[in-house]
């Protein structure tokens, strides 16, 4: 049976004989990355460098709350605003394996560069299980290449230290629990972000409506919860699919995208079911989706499809 303190200590032990010197974390505020920032904190202290990288596809208000998180734990920290570079890079990018290579590459790219000026050699990122199995090697079929695992380029300088490599996000929670970090029961969002949540071209238009539409959906279904409604779920979001369909907005003709809405119960997120929402529930996400963006969707959909054979992101 997984013990969080026995790991716990084992693990800033480790990091101590294997940072010297300084160290990057790669943070993005979720729980693996907080989880991994607390661990490599308590072994190496203020020589470790926080990087949050706002990719422009980050969730509404998100950036703003990690760098709050960030202050809170005390930690040595840079923010980076990349939006602008990571739009023009993903210009006419439909091909999801595709988005997650280029997001990885570009994501070293600025580590490097703030390591350079950091004078730092390694880089520790929240990488766990899932998301290594998933990537695939020579021997398992690669599922999609996570960001922070089959994203990476082949040339990388910086020495990855991967402290969770070997847990799943069930264990993950637990330490984040024992460590007293607030966000350990935080819903996951893809180290890609909302780009993966687009299917087909990133737009900044197309991540302004998924982006929206996401908040509106948590939002939503927060509120079920609290009300007593249903149960709240592991994971839960809105995907904007690229296919217009006709509607009626006021007493005019509109064409508008779709957007469906996912939301799955999971333990480790090697499997999921999705989650069994009321038709009320449905309904008022699906009137607030509409009266807020009626003039870019027109058409809601719930998804049903279980892990496997879907994946809990569409990309």
């Amino acid at each position: 049976m997984f013990n969080a303190e026995k790991f716990i200590e084992k693990t800033v032990s480790n990091l101590k004989k294997e940072i010297k010197g300084k160290a990057l974390i790669a943070f993005s505020g979720g729980v693996d990355s907080a989880v991994a920032a607390a661990l490599a904190e308590k072994a190496i202290g203020d020589q470790l460098v926080a990087v949050h990288v706002d990719t422009g596809y980050m969730r509404k208000g998100d950036s703003e709350n990690v760098k709050k998180m960030m202050e809170k734990l005390g930690l040595n920290f840079r923010f980076i605003d990349a939006g602008s570079d990571y739009y023009d890079s993903l210009k006419n990018i439909e091909d999801p394996e595709k988005k997650r290579k280029i997001i990885g590459k570009k994501f070293i790219q600025i580590f490097e560069k703030v390591a350079g000026e950091e004078n730092v050699e390694c880089l520790v990122q929240g990488t766990i299980a899932p998301d290594w199995i998933e990537s695939g090697d020579g021997l398992r079929d690669t599922i999609k290449s996570h960001h922070n695992v089959g994203g990476l380029p082949e040339n990388m300088k910086l020495k990855l230290v991967e402290p969770l490599r070997d847990l799943y996000k069930d264990e993950v929670r637990k330490v984040a629990r024992l460590l007293g970090l607030h966000i350990s029961e935080r819903q996951p969002f893809p180290g890609p972000g909302l780009a993966i949540r687009i299917i087909g071209a990133a737009t900044k238009e197309r991540t302004e409506i998924v982006r929206e539409a996401c908040d509106i959906v948590e939002k939503e279904i927060e509120d079920a919860v609290k009300k007593g409604k249903m149960e709240k779920p592991w994971q839960y979001f809105a995907v904007l699919i690229p296919v217009k369909t006709v509607g009626v907005h006021g007493d005019k003709r509109a064409y508008g995208y779709t957007i469906a809405i996912r939301a799955v119960q999971s333990i480790d997120a090697m499997t999921c079911s999705y989650s069994d929402i009321s038709h009320s529930v449905l309904d008022n996400i699906s009137t607030k989706l509409t009266n807020t963006l009626g003039d870019k969707i027109n058409r809601i959909v719930y998804d049903v499809t279980n892990k496997p054979p879907g994946t809990v992101e569409w990309e």
